[in-house]
């Protein structure tokens, strides 16, 4: 299996790294995409990847710190891009549920990392949150021409559609372990060949350990629980899930 979304240089994983990598290997996760939320973020991942074998990391600026997407930052994520271990843009994207950064802004980062991401032959990684019409709207306008995914996937239909016709993917999170999950149905949607699995750690630990830290080693519990709901065999999805991740960001 494949965690394809971790933020392992999360403070909450400081001096925890390596027994955190060796569970999740006992757990049959070969790999783990480190996912980066800003330029400083995104030099502490590549400096992890290169301490781990199976550890891969994104570069990029998060909707949060989207006021920080200047064009001095977005050179810089294109030097640190270069590096062998990086294997993505992102996470960016647009949270209006929190609007920590000017939705203007928001817009803007999105479509210069985008742009970016072609530049550079990268796939990016979506971050979206109460921001459908608005993320349909750039897909539509800017997407053409480059692949992605929808990361913890918890929007509406329309967004999982556009996202699906440009031959993108979606990935999910321990959320549909949780008793109040209602996405069944779009969950179902998305082909096999386009479904990644994630833990999303620290944050989002699937159930039974709902609550505490998240880690890529729970990735398993998210995998299961899709597959049950999906009405697949584990092993199946799992098998789909990890190809997937290495088709999207170029694995081998």
């Amino acid at each position: 299996m494949i965690d394809s979304h971790a933020h392992l240089t999360d403070e909450r994983f400081a001096g925890e790294v390596d027994e955190v990598l060796a569970r999740a290997h006992e757990a049959g996760v070969d790999s783990v995409i480190c996912v980066a939320t800003d330029v400083e973020g995104s030099r502490a991942a590549l400096a992890l990847a290169e301490r781990h074998a199976g550890l891969f990391a994104t570069v990029g600026v998060h909707p949060h710190s989207a006021a920080g997407a200047t064009p001095e930052a977005i050179a810089e994520l294109r030097a640190l891009a270069a590096h062998p271990r990086a294997v993505a843009i992102g996470e960016m994207g647009l949270d209006f549920h929190y609007d920590f950064a000017p939705r203007e802004a928001q817009h803007e980062a999105f479509l210069r990392q985008i742009e970016l991401a072609r530049e550079l032959d990268l796939p990016v990684v979506v971050h979206a949150r109460e921001a459908d019409g608005d993320l349909v709207a750039l897909l539509r306008e800017a997407g053409r021409g480059s692949r992605g995914v929808l990361h913890s996937f918890s929007s509406g239909r329309e967004l999982l559609e556009t996202a699906l016709d440009l031959g993108w993917y979606a990935s999910f999170s321990g959320m549909i372990t949780f008793k109040n999950y209602a996405q069944t149905e779009l969950l179902r949607l998305v082909p096999l060949d386009r479904l990644l699995v994630e833990t999303d750690s620290p944050y989002l630990a699937p159930v039974p350990n709902r609550g505490k830290r998240n880690e890529p080693a729970y990735v398993a519990l998210v995998a299961r629980r899709a597959a049950e709901l999906r009405g697949e065999e584990p092993e199946v999805l799992a098998e789909a899930a990890a190809r997937n991740t290495r088709t999207l960001f170029g694995l081998g």
